[in-house]
């Protein structure tokens, strides 16, 4: 059974930053492509970044770019998403994703707020 158990969310102040934690199980972390997803209230949910299997790749939204970074431990079956210099509009509900399952994790909240 896959599963996707993201952590670290919270509050912080504006030009603060967090990370996020996603740990997985159920599959072969390790071979496969894992993303991060944003839903702030009101919106559509949105992709933040993705990376492929060895961390070799990463990607991501032109919002975050150059603020955020997403990295893993395959042998900790763990994503990460470094965020910095948080702003109120990143505020949202961040999701770990695998692609290939089309599983979401149960999402963190991160709140950007004086």
């Amino acid at each position: 059974q896959v599963q996707l158990v993201e952590s670290g969310g919270g509050l912080v102040q504006p030009g603060g930053s967090l990370r996020l934690s996603c740990v997985a199980s159920g599959f072969t972390f390790s071979m496969y492509t894992m993303s991060w997803y944003r839903q702030a209230p009101g919106k559509a949910r949105e992709l933040v970044g993705t990376i492929t299997s060895t961390g070799g790749v990463t990607n991501y939204a032109d919002s975050v770019k150059g603020r955020f970074t997403i990295s893993r431990d395959n042998a900790k079956f763990t994503v990460y998403l470094q965020m910095n210099s948080l702003k109120p509009e990143d505020t949202a509900v961040y999701y770990c994703y695998f692609n290939t399952r089309r599983t979401w994790g149960q999402g963190t909240q991160v709140t950007v707020s004086s």
